[in-house]
């Protein structure tokens, strides 16, 4: 642990770093294309801040784990072939690839994570948001990060597309969930931004905020960055010029940070009239 510690020490230097750059671009984008009136810094942003530097951390050390066993196994089981094809790709064509199978596979993580009760009870965490703003994307249970992320991981290895098992260092997994957190930081925001037809490729805050909606319709825009999934199958939701008057959900996840992490280890959340809990298939 001892040895740990350092590199513990540089990773949320690292982050304080991060997230100095977050705040001196989202706090006045906030300000000067704001959707709704809030406070910069609003009564939920100590949590937030926490649960930014927990979501940053804790995912990436749980998972070192289980993917170097799903690697292992997969070593076993997938034709050499598919691993010789990926590895002879171009770097930028393995990249391409790699964010539109990862994000399918992030896709039905996150549809998941809405139609099953159990995982419902760590996403709604995430979904307890009432105020939409920059810092809510990471306001996230561990389970719920460490689920989605392998859902997004395991297809990439599955397709030789990152190397889990390599002695060097495999940026192409890096790269993906830099650009996905990113991404989320800017979906999340409080701007009334919709970009009009850039929306068909690329999730924006007009897509991702009814995906927040308190009210109907529910378990819509489920894609953290292509949107193409959800016309894919049949979530796609974008009213013109419209945008949800209400963020949230009713079931109870905690007052207390504390409260919100231990409460979906240990309650079974009832599902509530207007929640986004449902089956996955529902229109």
């Amino acid at each position: 642990m001892q040895e740990q510690l350092p590199t513990i020490l540089k990773e949320i230097l690292r982050l304080s770093v991060w997230l100095a750059i977050l705040l001196a671009i989202f706090v006045p984008l906030e300000r000067v294309v704001a959707l709704h009136p809030r406070q910069v810094f609003g009564r939920k942003f100590p949590s937030d801040l926490a649960y930014y530097f927990l979501s940053s951390l804790l995912p990436k050390m749980v998972l070192v784990l289980p993917m170097a066993a799903v690697a292992w196994v997969l070593h076993l089981f997938v034709p050499a072939d598919v691993q010789t094809y990926t590895a002879a790709m171009p770097v930028w064509l393995r990249l391409v690839t790699s964010l539109v199978v990862a994000e399918l596979g992030f896709y039905w993580g996150h549809r998941w994570s809405h139609a099953i009760p159990w995982l419902w009870r760590f996403h709604a965490v995430h979904h307890s948001a009432e105020e939409m703003y920059w810092l809510v994307n990471t306001r996230a249970h561990p389970v719920d990060l460490i689920f989605t992320r392998f859902c997004g991981l395991v297809p990439m290895y599955v397709l030789g597309l990152a190397h889990p098992l390599n002695k060097t260092l495999d940026l192409i997994p890096l790269v993906v969930l830099l650009m996905g957190t990113i991404w989320g930081f800017f979906v999340h925001a409080n701007v009334a931004w919709r970009f009009g037809p850039l929306t068909w490729l690329l999730s924006t805050p007009g897509f991702h905020h009814w995906h927040h909606t308190y009210s109907s319709p529910l378990n819509k825009n489920f894609a953290a960055m292509l949107p193409i999934f959800d016309r894919l199958f049949g979530t796609f939701h974008l009213p013109k010029a419209l945008w949800p008057e209400k963020y949230g959900t009713p079931e109870p996840v905690g007052p207390t940070l504390m409260a919100q992490l231990v409460r979906p280890l240990t309650h079974d959340t009832e599902r509530q009239p207007g929640s986004p809990v449902a089956p996955y298939t529902q229109s």
